[in-house]
């Protein structure tokens, strides 16, 4: 194997559980996750991204579409396609995840163990991170439609929560959790009233967290390339240099 096939960065682990196209979109959405390709910056074309992960261009094709749809990329006709303008990094990810890796090979375990693990402890809880709650007190005694849209309501407060506390170093006067009375059940209004307070505050926070995911990128494409700087950083130096 060469040394260049040996450093890229994107090459596909064809004996993995993991789909092919599914490992690509990983590594794509880590690198726009985590600020190292910046909201608005050109994505390289599907046949470079195919010949890098040695994949056929329908893959990457599809991998596209994919992030397309989750709002994290847009194509434009006879431009190309670059990174949703609204998407808001965190390049802090990139090192919770890395010190999670270093753990677990402290312990032997394969990456790919804590993987699993992460995984299903992510579909067992909350969007906040609880544990999931069994009905409010009163509930039973309501109609089906009704729980049904409070619940929904308590879901999107939940992700509301949980992506506006992420913005506590940007405008931390923003978030301020609010304790509630273990038999108080609030009802659809007050959860509506709540959802839309969120929406309001998130969409100030994200606009100050994106004036420094900016600078952020800017800051990182101002320094040298590739080594100890990260896995990530390997992977956006790969079409940048």
């Amino acid at each position: 194997m060469s040394k260049v096939a040996q450093s890229n960065p994107f090459t596909l682990d064809p004996g993995s559980d993991v789909p092919l196209g599914v490992q690509l979109s990983w590594r794509l959405r880590a690198l726009i996750y985590t600020g190292q390709l910046s909201p608005g910056e050109r994505l390289p074309s599907l046949r470079r991204i195919a010949a890098w992960a040695g994949v056929n261009v329908n893959t990457v094709r599809s991998v596209y579409e994919s992030l397309e749809e989750k709002g994290l990329i847009v194509s434009q006709q006879g431009r190309g396609t670059f990174v949703a303008e609204d998407v808001v990094p965190e390049p802090e990810l990139e090192a919770v995840a890395l010190e999670a890796l270093r753990k677990a090979a402290a312990f032997g375990r394969d990456p790919g163990d804590l993987a699993v693990v992460m995984m299903a402890c992510a579909s067992m809880l909350g969007p906040d991170g609880s544990l999931s709650v069994a009905p409010g007190i009163g509930e039973e005694a309501e109609d089906s439609e009704t729980i049904e849209v409070r619940q929904e309501l308590r879901r999107q407060i939940a992700r509301l929560e949980a992506e506006l506390a992420t913005y506590v170093r940007d405008l931390p006067e923003l978030y301020t959790a609010t304790p509630r009375a273990k038999a108080h059940v609030a009802g659809v209004e007050e959860l509506e009233e709540t959802r839309d307070t969120l929406i309001a505050k998130l969409s100030e926070a994200q606009k100050a967290a994106a004036k420094r995911a900016r600078a952020v990128g800017k800051a990182k494409r101002g320094k040298s390339g590739g080594s100890g700087e990260g896995p990530l950083a390997d992977a956006r130096n790969w079409w940048a240099h």
